[in-house]
Formats: C-alpha cells, structure tokens, sequence
C-alpha cells in the first residue's frame, strides 16, 4: 500500500508485553517498562534473557571497516537452528544475525521456524532485501540497516550505500518497518546529522549510534577514530537538539563501552557456542557461556554474570536514549 506520491505506508507501531515483569517491546522498536520498576527485582527474577542474538552466518558481502565477525565458520544448518530455536523458548527478542543473515538462500525458512514465539529483529546491510523481502514480511517485528551517513561517507566505512538503499527500498515496498545503525567515527561525527534525516525520511523506528571496539578489522582502525565518551555526549546532545529543531520522529540510543554495558549482549555463533560480549578482558572480547545445541537458554543464563547490565542497556538504563517515536 502507498500513499497519493507513491511512497509506502509505514504500518503502525504496537506494543508486545515480553513475559509477565511488566516490559513491553514496540515504539522505538526497543524495550520499554515503567521507570519505577526496580532493576534489581527484575534480574532476580528473570530465568532467561531479553534478547540474544543467534549468528545465522559468519559470511558477508561488505568487508566493513570496523567489522569484529571476521572469523568464518561454516553457516548452521536447519536443523541446527531448529535445536537453538527450541532451547530459546522464553526468551523475548531474538536477532537473526551474521554476517549477513540475508546472504542464507534459506533465510524465509529461518525466519519461519523462530517467528512463533519470538520478537524478532533482523541486523541487515539491506543489499539482498529485492530477494528476501517478500518472504519474511510481516514475520519480523524491524529490520536494523547499517547506514554509517550519506553515499561517501557509507561507501567509505561500510559498503555500497546504492546496494543498501536498493534494499532498503524493497523492504519498504513490502511493508517491512525499519531501523539504522551506525558504528561513529571521529571522521563520520559530521555526517550523522544526515544520518539522523535518512532515518526520519524512511519512518525509521530508531537510529541506533555504536562506538567500535577493538576486534577484527576495527584493530587496524586509526586511534584518532575511536571518540571519548565526553565526545559522545557532546554527539548524542548535538544530535538530540536537532531532533528537537527539525522535528525528528525516530528515537535515539547511544551506546558506549563502560563499565555497565560491558557483557550486556548474549551471542550465539553458528556452532551454537554461546557467550557474553563485550568482555573487556576476555579473547576476541567473548566471554564462553555454554552451547545453544546442548542446552536450554535457562542453563547458559543461570551462569551468566552480567544480567544486571543486560537489562540495564536493553531497558535503556545504562546508555543515552532520546524519543519514544510514534506508538
């Protein structure tokens, strides 16, 4: 469906309460719960994650600059999934991620098999969206778009930026919601206002700004591209008042490398190896939690010694959040 100028209607937002604590995902296409909950009370009682992400593939088509999954290893078959998939049973969010996930000719199966049961958010550079879109519309709660700025700054940082808004285009022709990220550099700190009006262009959800870490290809990154976390309040101040100005919809979430949101991520790799990341100390930044093919999501969580972060960053607790968009 389009409106009068031939542009797709961006279907409307609604809320999905995740578990029986009170939290809820929709608007923003992040976590929401009453501020007044206490954090504490809510990672004692919770038995499994609010969201992990499950690597459905280590290959891609973008050797992006900053990219940390430069490791391959072969993809999970099926019915490795369909392991993963039912020993993640309670959890609310699930990314099918990569590499890039879309480059998996089976990824309408993918998607299939953990829609039921599941939120689920699909981290894409958008470059095979014409094949895949159709297929998983109306299956996936948003597809995230890595988008560093406009075409020079994309094709700089990332990859292709005519590929990925091809892309972007088919998802939305199919009606599929929308949301950017962007890894900031001190050389891209000028484009992200661009960004911002990319994201409020297409109806995004959020533009989610991510500092890069020291892992695989981001090791050979000049030190002068790394910003300080002054600098990264002064960005995110910056760009909140320009929401402010230009009338913005998309929310805003910055999330930087302290202390509280180190281990906040739980990632599954293809050979269901699952841990927590970032550690600061750990190898490749991976802290080992377990196997997603041997157990249950309840065992890897039981040992997991950064619940408390976790709901922190994904409650929006722990990092700098503007906007709660359109509901």
């Amino acid at each position: 469906m389009t409106t009068s100028l031939g542009l797709p209607i961006v279907p409307q937002r609604t809320s999905t309460p995740v578990g029986t604590s009170g939290i809820s995902f929709g608007a923003g296409h992040h976590f929401t719960a009453d501020p007044t909950l206490d954090l504490d009370a809510l990672v004692a009682a919770s038995t499994v994650p609010l969201s992990v992400i499950v690597q459905v593939t280590k290959r891609c088509n973008f050797d992006c600059s900053f990219c940390s999954e430069t490791l391959q290893l072969p993809d999970p078959s099926l019915a490795q999934l369909e392991t993963m998939y039912r020993h993640l049973a309670g959890v609310g969010r699930v990314f099918l991620s990569g590499g890039e996930p879309l480059l998996r000719e089976d990824f309408g199966d993918v998607v299939d098999m953990f829609a039921e049961g599941h939120v689920l958010a699909v981290p894409t550079n958008a470059t095979k969206g014409i094949q895949h879109a159709k297929r998983i519309a109306g299956k996936i709660a948003f597809a995230n778009i890595g988008l560093e700025g406009p075409r020079a700054t994309t094709n700089r940082v990332r990859g292709d930026y005519d590929q990925v808004m091809a892309g972007v285009r088919a998802l939305q022709e199919a009606g599929i919601p929308l949301s950017l990220s962007a890894v900031v550099y001190r050389s891209t700190l000028d484009s992200l206002p661009f960004t911002y009006q990319i994201a409020d262009v297409l109806g995004a959800g959020k533009l989610k700004l991510i500092m890069p870490l020291r892992k695989g290809n981001a090791l050979d990154l000049d030190e002068n591209e790394f910003i300080t976390e002054d600098e990264a309040g002064n960005l995110f101040d910056r760009l909140t008042a320009l929401r402010s100005t230009h009338q913005w919809s998309p929310a805003l979430r910055l999330t930087t490398w302290t202390p509280e949101n180190e281990g906040h991520m739980i990632v599954v790799e293809p050979t269901g190896a699952a841990s927590a990341w970032p550690v600061y100390d750990a190898k490749d930044l991976f802290e080992p939690l377990g196997n997603l093919l041997e157990e249950p999501v309840t065992e890897i969580w039981g040992r997991y010694r950064f619940k408390r972060n976790h709901y922190a960053k994904y409650l929006g607790r722990s990092i700098r959040t503007a906007g709660a968009t359109r509901a």
